[in-house]
C-alpha cells in the first residue's frame, strides 16, 4: 500500500480494479489474477456489480466466470445488473427506471462473498463512471473497502488521464495497490518506453509494470504475463 493513500479498510480479502478510462484492459488484467489466484490455491469470486452492452449476455462476467472456474455459481450472483444498452450504468438503470445505491450492491457481493475466499470487484468504465446521480466507481470502491489497481491504458494520453486518475484517488483517502499499464493494440507507440518514468515524475507513484499486448489473452497467458510485469505477493498480500 502507498502511504499517502488510504488504509485498507479490514474485511474480505481481494482486490477493486478500477480503470482512467473505458476498454483500458480491466477485464482482460482481471482474468489473469482469477487465474494466479487459482494456481495459489485460492477460491476466487470475480464480482461484476454492472454490465451495460450485453448483447444479449454479459460478455465481461462470463470471462470472468470462467477464468475463474467458477461455473457452479449463478451467473446473476456474479454480475447482478445486466443491460444490453451500451451506455453508462446510471444510463442504464434509468432507461428501465432502477436506481442503484452502495448499500445494494454491497448487499449483492455479501450474497456471493460466502462462495469464496478472494474477492475481485471490477468496476465499469473509468474511475468516476456514474452508477447513479451520486454513485460513481471510485464511491463503490470506497464503500468496499478493497485496495484499488488501478489499469490504465500505456498509450499517448496516459499520462493526463492516470494522473488526474491518481490525484482523485489521494484526494478520497482510498487505498491503492498501484498502477498497471496496459497494451491494448499491437501498435508500438514512441511515448510507451517513457511513460512509467513520466507517471513517476508527476505523481511520485512508479507504475507497478507494464502488460503488453497479447494477441491471445487466454487467462493463461495474461497470468504469464502479470508475472513478469508484477510481483504477485503485491496483487496477493
Amino acid at each position: 500500500q502507498h502511504p499517502e493513500f488510504g488504509p485498507p479498510v479490514d474485511g474480505p480479502r481481494g482486490l477493486f480494479l478500477l480503470a482512467t478510462d473505458t476498454a483500458a484492459g480491466k477485464t482482460t488484467v482481471a482474468t489473469g489474477i482469477l487465474a494466479l489466484a487459482r494456481s495459489r490455491g485460492l477460491s476466487p469470486l470475480p464480482f461484476k456489480p454492472v454490465e451495460t452492452g450485453a448483447a444479449p449476455d454479459p460478455a465481461d462476467a462470463l470471462r470472468l466466470r470462467a477464468a475463474a472456474g467458477r461455473e457452479d455459481i449463478p451467473l446473476d450472483l456474479l454480475c447482478p445488473h445486466s443491460f444490453s444498452l451500451p451506455v453508462a450504468p446510471a444510463q442504464a438503470c434509468q432507461a428501465v427506471g432502477l436506481r442503484l445505491t452502495s448499500s445494494s450492491i454491497l448487499a449483492s457481493a455479501r450474497r456471493l462473498a460466502p462462495h469464496g475466499d478472494y474477492l475481485l470487484v471490477e468496476s465499469a468504465g473509468g474511475l468516476l463512471t456514474p452508477y447513479s446521480d451520486d454513485l460513481t466507481g471510485a464511491d463503490l470502491a470506497a464503500a468496499f473497502g478493497l485496495p484499488v489497481l488501478l489499469i490504465s491504458r500505456n498509450s499517448l494520453v496516459t499520462i493526463n488521464h492516470t494522473s488526474l486518475a491518481l490525484a482523485e484517488l489521494r484526494r478520497r483517502h482510498l487505498p491503492l495497490t498501484g498502477v498497471l499499464l496496459v497494451c491494448t493494440s499491437p501498435e508500438k507507440t514512441p511515448d510507451q518506453e517513457d511513460n512509467p518514468r513520466l507517471l513517476e515524475t508527476l505523481t511520485g507513484i512508479r507504475p507497478l509494470g507494464v502488460l503488453p499486448f497479447l494477441p491471445l489473452p487466454t487467462p493463461e497467458n495474461v497470468a504469464a504475463a502479470l508475472l513478469t510485469a508484477i510481483r504477485p505477493e503485491i496483487l496477493f498480500p
